[in-house]
């Protein structure tokens, strides 16, 4: 009888792509009897479906797509399979050597391992090397910089906008633009116990900051507030904006898309700093992780276990996500195809991390609050910052 493995992922076209590939590969291999059901879903229902309607711990779904941010939660609410007995029974060639320990840290605690690396890529600056050429602009190393280049590469009349900021109310990248503004100008949005800390002088400088740029119709892209960070990634795809601080993964994805508009003409660099920091980079990623649930716990993990080796990580690249492994990075056919998958090593060498709390992903909708106020009334900085304080103190 065949077996059918419900997979729960994020909508975006190369990890339905690969996921689709890899799944044949390995029954084509292996010769496993079984079948593909993977539902793609946005942000907010891949949440919900896999931890808030508790999809994952009661066998609805066999496999999810999870962002790191919310393992913990997934964890505390028993949701997840700890992978350390399967890697004891059936392990995995080349691990734990082959990825680099900031991909194997995030998902190890709680006394398991709760998911295994699928697509990386980590925050930085993407821009469109040709227009800051013609220009004559350097590539911006500080915020104030991105600010003006920017303005200086705004084109409207060509359908193109000097910047975006994906201000879409999803747990995602406004509440990361925030706390690498904080972080970039010598702050911490979280203290040493993983509470918030939205209150200091950083936070104050980066939230003025982000509510200049998303007012300036001379800079920013029109309708940032229904943009989430796919959409904004595809509108730099397709040649509607100049430089973004943004994911690793969307440059990789301008580059390789058949129906991108600037391939060829892509690169990256580490994210701008601010007045007394210095550049940084955010450590989100994505992994495959297996629900506690699931009546097909065998056949998940060797499914996990196919997509983590040599050749499936690098589909997952060339299918227009990002690949995991050492190897895939360094890959000298990768690296043609997208010149500076090399850099993902050092990019990985000076990334931050969020905080391991089952609170994290409420925390992220407070500060989306957040940012909806800044961006859309003119309330004082200082209180909107002290409001979200309070709320998320009182969720603990």
């Amino acid at each position: 009888m065949t077996d059918t493995l419900r997979i729960a992922v994020r909508a975006f076209v190369p990890f339905e792509r690969a996921i689709a590939r890899q799944f044949d590969d390995f029954v084509r291999t292996t010769g496993a009897d079984a079948a593909l059901d993977a539902v793609a879903m946005d942000l907010n229902p891949l949440h919900h479906a896999t931890i808030g309607s508790c999809g994952l711990a009661n066998g609805e779904w066999d496999i999810a797509l999870l962002a790191t941010d919310w393992l913990a939660e997934a964890q505390a609410a028993g949701a997840l399979e700890n992978l350390v007995p399967h890697l004891a029974r059936a392990p995995i060639q080349d691990f734990p050597n082959a990825w680099s320990p900031s991909l194997l840290t995030m998902q190890r605690f709680g006394g398991g391992f709760w998911g295994m690396p699928y697509h990386d890529g980590p925050e930085c600056l993407v821009y469109r090397r040709d227009l800051l050429a013609a220009a004559g602009l350097a590539v911006p190393t500080t915020w104030d910089d991105f600010h003006a280049a920017a303005r200086a590469l705004h084109a409207p009349q060509q359908g193109r906008a000097g910047t975006v900021l994906a201000l879409y109310p999803d747990g995602h990248n406004g509440f990361y633009d925030f706390c690498i503004q904080i972080w970039s100008r010598g702050g911490e949005p979280f203290d040493a116990a993983g509470r918030p800390a939205f209150t200091g002088d950083a936070a104050m400088a980066g939230l003025d900051f982000l509510r200049a740029l998303a007012a300036d119709g001379d800079a920013i892209m029109p309708g940032c507030r229904g943009l989430d960070s796919v959409k904004s990634g595809m509108a730099f795809a397709q040649g509607k904006v100049a430089l973004m601080a943004n994911w690793f993964g969307f440059a990789a994805y301008a580059d390789t898309a058949p129906d991108s508009r600037v391939k060829g003409l892509v690169d990256v660099a580490p994210l701008p700093a601010g007045p007394g920091g210095r550049s940084v980079s955010l450590n989100v990623f994505w992994v495959l992780a297996i629900g506690a649930g699931s009546r097909r716990k065998e056949l998940a993990w060797e499914f996990l276990r196919h997509c983590a080796t040599a050749p499936m990580d690098r589909l997952t690249t060339t299918e227009g996500a990002i690949g995991v492994r050492r190897s895939t990075w360094a890959d000298p056919a990768v690296n043609a195809l997208v010149p500076y998958s090399h850099r993902l090593e050092w990019l990985h060498d000076h990334a931050r991390q969020m905080p391991l709390t089952p609170t994290l992903a409420a925390i992220s909708h407070i500060v989306d609050d957040l940012m909806t106020a800044a961006t859309t009334t003119d309330r004082p900085t200082r209180d909107l910052l002290a409001e979200a304080q309070a709320r998320a103190e009182a969720l603990s």
